[in-house]
């Protein structure tokens, strides 16, 4: 098994950084509040984000090139588009990451702190791995640590649904003329599987591997190994769903809005249908998890934003200036993050919601400019997607664009 998690690269990477926030705490809390009624939203927003997501590993494939590339032959207007949409969203998207990350530390060590301190403390190790390009050991980490949460996360819903009563109440009511419920319906699709950022991320991620590897990967083996990590997430999704309806629905506990707080519920569903030997197999799981994600996260940013700035001030193109944009990119991350803790943290659960959808207003935007870069570019005829996943792709703008606008209307005049 580790000799063919050794052969995946980013599509390994990816579902390091989506398995996070939407899993842990949106998809559990789908579960929790509702039952296996919002198990369609899990099932639908993987089937319409699909194609975009694709497209990063697929154009990079035909041109051994990233997305930025791609936003670049279209226009700088492009570039301007895509980095203001990854500015305008980093630091609340980082800072929830953050969030939940530091409640999984503080279950997991117990020493005291609050989520700042955690937070804090988090960032900074995370940034001396970065800036010190120990990247590399972490990377190798991500697989074992996806394999381990994957069977512990299978394994506690086979053992919640083996002991599942007959007349156990599955499903909730939710509400369409509850802004409330609405709202965490659009939270739940925000990152679901994960921001749509990730598709350029991911194809940043095929050059860097290509480059290591001294050879372009296959358009076969690409799709191959994106399509273990998407559809990887998709069923851990369902998991992580089913357990919070399984363990959580109908009982009278109330997830957590601490951080602390619900990382220690999370750790109990676990250890009440797997044991108590499990709980330190389930906290160093959950915790490395989310640190896997947060410092992913807090890699891509920057690593997407270097290119960006390369090329849209010519100057910048030094090698030497190379290090230093990342440099000042990741400080600038890193300062946002910390700021959002410090003035706008008043509990876990607002923040996530926000950062989440604020995520999903974003997403059409990407979505379309993946599709004109695919679709509108100059990639080679045998690398342009089918007539029906064209026909997906138009049904997914259609669809997020549906969304976006029935959620603003919910919001602003309803």
């Amino acid at each position: 098994m580790l000799n063919k998690l050794k052969q995946l690269g980013p599509g390994l990477l990816y579902a390091g950084a989506a398995i996070g926030v939407s899993h842990l705490v949106q998809s559990t809390r789908a579960g929790a509040n509702f039952g296996f009624t919002l198990i369609w939203v899990i099932v639908i927003a993987h089937f319409f984000k699909y194609p975009f997501f694709q497209f990063g590993p697929r154009y990079t494939a035909a041109t051994g090139k990233s997305l930025l590339s791609g936003y670049q032959k279209m226009g700088n207007w492009a570039l301007v588009l895509f980095g203001l949409l990854t500015i305008s969203t980093m630091f609340v998207v980082e800072a929830a990451i953050i969030a939940v990350t530091a409640g999984m530390a503080e279950n997991l060590f117990q020493l005291g702190f609050d989520t700042l301190t955690w937070g804090a403390i988090i960032l900074a190790i995370c940034l001396g791995i970065l800036v010190w390009g120990k990247y590399s050991l972490l990377d190798n980490l991500v697989k074992v640590i996806i394999v381990v949460l994957s069977i512990t996360t299978v394994a506690a819903f086979v053992a919640f649904f083996y002991n599942l009563q007959l007349n156990t109440q599955l499903f909730g009511d939710f509400n369409w003329r509850d802004n409330t419920d609405v709202f965490f319906l659009i939270a739940l699709m925000g990152w679901m599987p994960a921001p749509l950022d990730i598709s350029v991320w991911h194809s940043v991620w095929s050059v860097a591997n290509n480059r290591e590897k001294k050879e372009k990967t296959s358009l076969k083996n690409a799709l191959f190994d994106f399509n273990v990590g998407y559809f990887g997430t998709a069923i851990l999704a369902c998991c992580f769903l089913g357990l919070g309806a399984l363990a959580l629905f109908n009982s009278n506990l109330t997830l957590s809005s601490n951080a602390a707080g619900f990382a220690k519920q999370i750790n109990e569903v676990y250890t009440n249908s797997l044991g108590n030997w499990a709980f330190y197999v389930i906290a160093i799981a959950a915790f490395t998890t989310m640190f896997s994600t947060a410092i992913t996260c807090l890699d891509a940013f920057p690593r997407v934003l270097r290119p960006i700035s390369k090329m849209l001030v010519s100057r910048l193109n030094e090698k030497t200036l190379n290090r230093k944009i990342y440099n000042v990119w990741i400080g600038i991350t890193a300062g946002g993050t910390i700021a959002i803790l410090i003035f706008f943290l008043s509990s876990m659960k607002q923040l996530v919601d926000f950062a989440t959808t604020l995520s999903f207003l974003t997403t059409p935007v990407i979505a379309w400019l993946n599709y004109r870069v695919i679709f509108k570019g100059d990639i080679s005829l045998e690398f342009i997607p089918s007539k029906k996943m064209k026909l997906l792709s138009q049904a997914g703008l259609l669809f997020l664009l549906g969304f976006t606008v029935f959620f603003l209307v919910a919001r602003f005049f309803i």
